[in-house]
């Protein structure tokens, strides 16, 4: 009998890819919208200084439910959406790195880790002129902005929301050209890479340890749905105060990585480093439940036909 503490991994060659690629923008669209707010919060406790407008996350999130509303909590979402197709092509490039190395090494943390750092090069690649944006917008905030750029857009006739995004995308235009829209790319990927690199083999590592120590009748999709929130609060950690940096690069304009560390650490010291982990990890609990599951998930309802019954996944 099959040795169900095994938990066998869904490769890229079991897929059916049309269904993959389907299912997944749909399950990827929904976990967007049930954590962006928590994406902004993050974002607004990083960039302010000390703690001038906001004493933590709950605090943050009343404050701004009270004096912006619900849309408040969705500024600049719909030009996050556009980070979907960098979504795929970090999981299409996850997989397939898997599949590459996997000639070279039979070891899955190798495996992982490897596929994890080169998907979020990629999609970093893609998702970073895309998160300028958007974080300037989430800085906006009623008749004010955190950021760089104020915006003043009429409400009659022209859309708030998109008359921000012109206008946003003209202001960085104007004072950085192109090279503003790529600014912190290198912040970005010191923040990411690893943060993906890491996040995966502890994925892997707590799945296995729980597998060993659970009921032999335990569902692998329970495992890995623990496993998913340890590895993302682990991995959260590790690259939080590089993420600090990275999100005031991008909404103050900074020029060098070093000077803006030199900087946080000066005005807030060590525990500058830690602003917005609670947040982040707020986010990224529930956030990687939904995406381990979904993901898993995705993938056994995108397995070919012929495999779907050949084996215990």
């Amino acid at each position: 009998m099959e040795d169900k503490k095994n938990i066998q991994i869904i490769e890229w060659e079991h897929l059916d890819k049309k269904k993959f690629y389907v299912f997944g923008v749909c399950m990827t669209m929904m976990i967007r919208v049930s954590v962006y707010p928590f994406t902004l919060i993050r974002t607004r406790l990083q960039v302010q200084k000390g703690k001038s407008l906001y004493n933590g996350t709950f605090d943050a999130f009343v404050k701004i439910l009270r004096s912006e509303g619900a849309a408040g909590l969705y500024r600049g979402f719909l030009v996050n959406t556009f980070t979907l197709i960098s979504g795929q092509c970090y999981v299409t490039t996850y997989e397939l790195t898997r599949k590459y190395v996997s000639q070279y090494s039979s070891s899955n943390t190798v495996k992982s880790l490897v596929a994890g750092g080169s998907a979020s090069l990629v999609a970093q690649s893609i998702t970073v002129p895309i998160d300028v944006v958007s974080q300037h917008l989430m800085m906006q905030r009623k008749g004010e902005s955190m950021g760089r750029f104020h915006i003043h857009v009429s409400d009659e006739k022209r859309s708030v929301m998109f008359g921000q995004t012109k206008g946003i995308i003209l202001e960085i235009f104007r004072a950085d050209g192109l090279r503003g829209f790529y600014r912190g790319y290198v912040a970005s990927l010191l923040t990411y890479i690893p943060n993906s690199a890491v996040w995966w083999p502890f994925y892997h590592f707590y799945a296995e340890q729980l597998s060993r120590l659970s009921p032999k009748d335990c569902p692998h999709l329970l495992l890995q749905a623990i496993s998913g929130p340890l590895a993302a609060a682990t991995s959260s950690t590790i690259t939080n105060p590089m993420d600090v940096i990275r999100a005031r690069v991008q909404v103050e304009g900074k020029n060098s990585i070093i000077s803006t560390f030199r900087q946080l650490m000066l005005e807030e010291g060590p525990w500058g480093l830690t602003k917005g982990l609670s947040a982040r990890i707020i986010s990224a609990t529930p956030s990687t439940i939904v995406i381990v599951v979904g993901y898993e998930t995705l993938k056994k309802m995108s397995l070919r036909p012929e495999l779907v019954d050949s084996r215990h996944w």
